[in-house]
């Protein structure tokens, strides 16, 4: 028998997940239990890697079985919702603190579980996410001009490496100033691109260095050394991955969101995965988006290869 992965769609993107798994041998709602290797999956939000089946007697039966495996695991509704919420009741409860910025990642591994009908429990131990069923929630804040800096903050707390104080940036594409916000607010030195203005308040800052131009013009000879390149433009990914050929040599660490429309342009996902020491996540606080990742340091175990 094929070993099963599952692969939890983000709410809206299930046909996207669908068509990306070439073979799906379950589906339970936005859960796919499909044979296809992680490496070959990014539009999922959280992978189950070792799903199990197990009939259950009783709500009772179904918390010994989860808690004798160990002590944290989240709740995926499906069917028999209100059963399943009985079982989650009898589990060490989870905290649901809203995340605060900057923080650590959590230390307990968390597995999931759903019924899948009234007398059988899928679960699985092992999951990519150490929050529940992939979504990680802030604490948020009014000050940023639009909640796209949610997602630094998001790739932050998972890679658990940021940007120090004084280190230099580059980010193209950064009207109105959401990641602006966020690295002028970790202290370093920030060079910002886009031909749309900055809001007012981040001019102001002196670690903000607005300049306004067509970002795909730059050139590394006409910058200091940069630590860190930051993209959110909307741009197609072949354009920015041809781009970025000319900064991989003189730049360590990259975060840019990958922008699709529909399924076109997936063929630029290769091009990214090929470059050495990257990785894809499709963050909960992305889209249809993906964000890739090039740091010049250890990432932490991820299910994107």
């Amino acid at each position: 028998m094929k070993k099963l992965y599952g692969y939890l769609a983000p709410e809206g993107l299930e046909e996207t997940l669908a068509k990306e798994l070439q073979e799906i041998s379950y589906r339970y709602d936005r859960l796919f239990l499909s044979p296809q290797a992680p490496d070959q999956v990014h539009f999922a939000q959280n992978i189950w890697f070792e799903p199990a089946f197990e009939p259950i007697s009783s709500i009772s039966s179904g918390v010994k079985l989860l808690k004798s495996i160990q002590r944290n695991w989240a709740l995926f509704p499906f069917q028999n919702v209100r059963r399943s919420k009985l079982i989650e009741e009898g589990l060490p409860p989870l905290s649901k603190k809203l995340q605060t910025f900057p923080s650590p990642l959590p230390n307990h591994p968390l597995g999931s579980f759903t019924l899948i009908d009234a007398n059988t429990l899928l679960y699985s131990h092992k999951c990519s996410s150490l929050f529940p069923n992939g979504e990680i929630s802030f604490q948020e804040t009014k000050t940023p001009p639009s909640r796209a800096y949610l997602k630094l903050w998001e790739i932050f707390t998972l890679l658990q490496k940021m940007p120090q104080k004084n280190e230099t940036c580059l980010e193209i594409g950064a009207s109105p100033g959401s990641w602006t916000y966020v690295l002028a607010a970790l202290k370093s030195k920030v060079y910002c691109i886009d031909k749309a203005p900055i809001v007012d308040s981040l001019l102001k800052l002196p670690n903000v260095h607005f300049q306004k131009g067509d970002a795909f013009s730059l050139k590394p000879e006409n910058f200091p050394p940069i630590d860190w390149f930051f993209s959110d433009v909307i741009c197609y990914p072949e354009k920015l991955y041809e781009f970025l050929t000319n900064w991989l040599p003189v730049c360590k660490n990259f975060v840019c969101t990958l922008k699709f429309q529909g399924t076109d342009h997936y063929h630029a996902i290769p091009l990214f995965k090929s470059i050495p020491g990257s990785h894809l996540y499709h963050l909960f606080n992305n889209k249809h988006e993906l964000t890739w990742v090039k740091l010049d340091a250890s990432i932490p175990d991820s299910h994107y290869l």
